[in-house]
């Protein structure tokens, strides 16, 4: 049985990246520039963009960090992406989800300028994505594909199974396990919570990526034995006797599938990894774009 461990493949993508800068920086270029925004101050949010900045410097980009309230007006939210889209110094723009309810989400993405929207969020980048063309595509499946890449996995003719319709990672990575490339060319099944033989469905699966947000929900009975196990899911979960009185639980039981399995991504050490990797380098292309 395999790890798909992100810290192993992550660190090639960012040595990737860093050589990059390295020769920008060279040839007389500035550092590619990602900004982020963070309106209030979910946990969960906060570590994700610290981790994003951390990255960012690590490998030679400049990152700016631009903290809102929660109670924020959405016109000043976009306001300051507007000034962000007009800023040639800025390559990548990218809002931390969720927002406060009070925002709409859908009329901040849309704001963002599609040659810098880096998570890939945008309609037209989608747009562009299902048609197949050149574009930025949502970080986390991105980081999937580079983290299948990285370890060889074969998909061509293989059955691949999604749980999770959601616009950031189900039906994108439907599109890409679908599509006419080196590591795409399965057949996929896109399953939602109405689906009535979500067990047999699973059984049949040669790569199930779960991505739900119910933790420890694909258990060892669901899985076919031999079968690529791609965990999604991070949530918290309560838990006395951690030192942080929580503990990331993923989608999938790890203990008991990956005794199954013949290649399973960790929670945490797996998948988000490598969304962040799949954002850098969405971020040195919309440089790449501009340059």
């Amino acid at each position: 049985m395999t790890i798909l461990d992100g810290k192993i493949a992550s660190a090639s993508v960012r040595d990737s990246l860093k050589n990059s800068v390295e020769k920008i920086l060279q040839s007389g270029g500035r550092k590619p520039h990602l900004a982020a925004i963070l309106v209030g101050n979910d946990g969960g949010s906060e570590t994700y963009v610290a981790s994003k900045v951390k990255n960012c410097s690590e490998i030679g980009f400049e990152s700016s960090l631009i903290r809102f309230h929660d109670s924020i007006e959405e016109a000043v939210l976009l306001d300051e992406i507007k000034q962000l889209n007009n800023d040639p110094s800025v390559d990548g723009i990218l809002v931390q989800l969720p927002l406060p309810k009070h925002l709409n989400a859908d009329r901040v993405i849309e704001a963002i300028n599609p040659d810098k929207d880096v998570d890939g969020f945008h309609p037209i980048n989608v747009g562009k994505l299902v048609q197949g063309l050149d574009t930025f595509i949502s970080a986390t499946p991105y980081g999937i594909m580079l983290m299948m890449e990285y370890y060889k996995i074969a998909t061509k003719g293989k059955h691949a199974l999604i749980i999770g319709r959601s616009n950031i990672v189900g039906r994108p990575m439907s599109i890409l396990l679908s599509g006419n490339t080196a590591y795409g060319n399965c057949t996929v099944t896109l399953c939602n919570s109405h689906t009535t033989n979500l067990k047999d469905l699973c059984l049949q699966a040669d790569i199930i990526v779960a991505a739900l947000g119910k933790p420890g929900f694909l258990t060892a009975d669901k899985v076919k034995p031999g079968a690529v196990i791609i965990d999604v899911g991070i949530t918290r979960v309560a838990d006395e006797t951690a030192a942080k009185g929580f503990r990331i639980k993923g989608d999938v039981d790890y203990n008991e599938v990956s005794k199954v399995a013949s290649a399973i991504t960790p929670v945490p050490g797996g998948v988000g990894l490598m969304t962040i990797a799949g954002l850098l380098k969405n971020t040195l292309k919309a440089y790449q774009l501009h340059h």
